[in-house]
C-alpha cells in the first residue's frame, strides 16, 4: 500500500468527521472458523492521528500487524476488543453472535460515538448511530485499525488454545476449515472449543 493510499484512509475519516466529529471504526474477526470465539474491535481516533503502513488487516502481514497493534493501542483516544462465545454462536448463530460481539465492543470503549462505522453490509444495534461501510477496513482508518486489533487479538487466542488442544494444531490455521484442520477433527473428535453448528456437514449429521 502506498503512502498516498494509507493517507486516503485517514483522508476518508477526515471527511467523515465533517459532519460526525467522534466516529468509531468497528470491525469483527473469525467468523469464518470451526473452533473459537468470534472477536470484534471498536476504535475512535482524534481527528490528528496518522500510523503509517496502517491498512486492512487481511492485507498484512503477522509482524506488521502486531507492531500496529501496540501503536494503534498508544494512539487512540479509545478502544475495546470483545467477544462473543463458541456457546453464543451455536445458540442464536454466527451473524447474531458477531453483532454481539460488534455492541460489547462499542459499549466497552467509554466513549460516545457520533457515528460508528462498521465494515460489511449488515449492521448491528448499537448505542449510536451507525453506517455499514462495504470493504471498509480498505476504506477507513478507523475500521482498517477496528481490523489489526481483532485480527491480532484472536490470532493469540487462538495460539493459547493451542498450547490447551495440542492435538487440533490451532497455532496452524487459526480454527479454519483446512484439510489438516478437518482431518484432526474426524481423527479426534470435536472438542468444546467447535462451533458445532458449523461442523454438522463434516460430521454427516446436517
Amino acid at each position: 500500500m502506498t503512502k498516498e493510499e494509507i493517507k486516503g484512509l485517514f483522508e476518508y475519516d477526515r471527511a467523515v468527521r465533517n459532519d460526525f466529529p467522534v466516529i468509531c471504526g468497528i470491525d469483527e474477526a473469525g467468523r469464518g472458523p470451526l473452533a473459537g470465539d468470534v472477536y470484534a474491535a471498536a476504535v475512535i481516533f482524534d481527528e490528528d492521528v496518522f500510523i503509517e503502513g496502517l491498512n486492512d488487516s487481511k492485507k498484512l502481514t503477522e509482524k506488521k500487524r502486531e507492531r500496529l497493534y501496540d501503536e494503534i493501542i498508544s494512539k487512540a483516544k479509545a478502544y475495546c476488543v470483545a467477544t462473543a462465545s463458541v456457546e453464543e454462536i451455536d445458540r442464536i448463530n454466527i451473524l447474531q453472535a458477531t453483532f454481539l460481539a460488534m455492541k460489547r465492543a462499542y459499549e466497552g470503549l467509554g466513549v460516545s460515538a457520533d457515528l460508528a462505522l462498521v465494515d460489511g453490509n449488515r449492521l448491528p444495534e448499537l448505542g449510536c448511530k451507525a453506517e455499514a461501510v462495504v470493504k471498509g477496513d480498505g476504506l477507513s482508518a478507523s475500521i482498517a485499525a477496528a481490523s489489526v486489533l481483532a485480527k491480532v487479538s484472536r490470532d493469540r487466542y487462538m495460539k493459547k488454545l493451542a498450547e490447551e488442544y495440542p492435538q487440533y494444531r490451532f497455532e496452524r490455521h487459526k480454527g479454519y476449515g483446512t484439510k489438516i484442520h478437518t482431518d484432526l477433527i474426524l481423527e479426534h473428535g470435536v472438542s468444546s472449543v467447535h462451533r458445532k453448528t458449523f461442523l454438522k456437514k463434516l460430521l454427516g449429521n446436517g
